[in-house]
């Protein structure tokens, strides 16, 4: 399993850098994953307005926009489609494949891995933090911990992992 974190010295709060790293690394998983989450709902979507259990006036609705793209449904399951990629790695080691990539881990303060919940609040301030350009990660470098918003809001930290010793 991990070792744990909180009991090691070498442990540190992770970079800016480290952490934008690993999200660019992330964000093509992510974008991975939308596209076919999209396909799926969309394929789903227009098997059901077909068969007719979707009212006219929702399958109208959609065809006056002319795509699913304004789809309030779809930008839901992308949320929680989310949720679970991140949920599902943070849970279970408390690092995506970008985050082992770059050696950085989020975890509780006592080192165990977060709750499903706090996935949850680190996808919210992780979206607030893209709508505002980039400033809940920025705010790591004026926050006396090293914290940017998705670890203040789900009381977690992200740090950065020791290099890990060759053995002979």
């Amino acid at each position: 399993m991990t070792d744990h974190p909180a009991t090691c010295e070498l442990y540190t709060p992770a970079p800016l850098w480290r952490r934008l790293a690993a999200m660019l690394y992330d964000s093509l998983l992510c974008i991975a994953l939308a596209f076919v989450v999209t396909a799926i709902y969309t394929a789903l979507h227009k098997l059901l307005i077909s068969a007719g259990l979707f009212s006219d006036r929702y399958g109208a609705m959609l065809e006056a926009e002319g795509n699913v793209g304004h789809d309030p449904v779809l930008a839901l399951v992308l949320v929680v489609s989310l949720w679970l990629f991140f949920g599902f790695f943070w849970r279970r080691a408390g690092q995506t494949l970008g985050m082992q990539t770059w050696r950085i881990r989020i975890e509780n303060p006592d080192g165990s891995v977060i709750s499903w919940t706090q996935a949850l609040l680190r996808v919210i301030a992780g979206l607030l933090s893209w709508a505002t350009f980039g400033l809940g990660w920025l705010w790591q470098w004026w926050d006396p911990q090293d914290r940017s918003w998705t670890d203040r809001l789900s009381r977690s930290r992200t740090m950065q992992l020791a290099k890990r010793k060759k053995h002979d």
